[in-house]
């Protein structure tokens, strides 16, 4: 069977174990990670899921060129493989889910999009929310009538104008008080987790399996 190499991190946070068990599960990519895997086994599926943007260097094109050279197949998705599929789906790597299709349709996607404070150690604990989330939650509370699209527009820009760790629930709730009583801002907040696309596409990829 190819080797399965996954680089993953908070987008699993709370989820039972996704893969194969032969797959090599591996911390957030760092720069020299990829380059240091691909250095010391066959080619065979690498896929990147979370990866360091402040903390570490971010893994780096021309590792993951490299990698694609020597015959690895490259997924990435969710956040800064989605990221990095994107930026690289015309040289062979290969994107998965609504957050990659986002980046490749909009080069002007920011990367802080993706981008959340977490523990430093497994399993990775988020404490703050991606603004990527955040966006789908507003859409559907305007979608169903709870928010109007001025007030959205004012929660989306009072979130985004934050540091992404500043990204919190605490913050996310009083954006939305502003603009509704508190107990609706309350019910609307507890709507998050089915909004939390990255994890969606984790889980999908997981389930389809499109690297067999």
């Amino acid at each position: 069977m190819t080797g399965v190499v996954v680089f993953l991190g908070p987008t699993a946070h709370g989820l039972p174990p996704l893969f194969p068990a032969s797959a090599r599960i591996l911390p957030p990519v760092r720069r020299g990670d990829v380059a240091a895997v691909v250095d010391s086994a066959d080619p065979g599926v690498l896929v990147v899921v979370d990866g360091t943007f402040h903390s570490y260097p971010s893994v780096g094109h021309a590792e993951l060129r490299a990698a694609l050279d020597r015959g690895w197949r490259v997924w990435g998705l969710s956040s800064m493989g989605a990221i990095r599929a994107a930026e690289m789906r015309h040289l062979g790597m290969r994107g998965f889910g609504a957050v990659y299709q986002r980046y490749a349709d909009d080069p002007g996607f920011s990367d802080d999009e993706v981008t959340l404070l977490h523990a430093a150690e497994a399993p990775h604990r988020p404490m703050s929310e991606p603004m990527v989330h955040i966006r789908s939650l507003v859409a559907a509370l305007v979608a169903d009538g709870t928010l109007t699209e001025p007030a959205a527009r004012a929660v989306l820009a009072e979130l985004k104008n934050r540091w992404y760790a500043e990204r919190t629930h605490h913050a996310l709730r009083v954006a939305l008080e502003a603009h509704l009583p508190p107990q609706a801002a309350a019910a609307a907040l507890a709507r998050l987790p089915e909004h939390r696309v990255k994890t969606t596409d984790l889980v999908e990829f997981a389930t389809r399996r499109p690297w067999l």
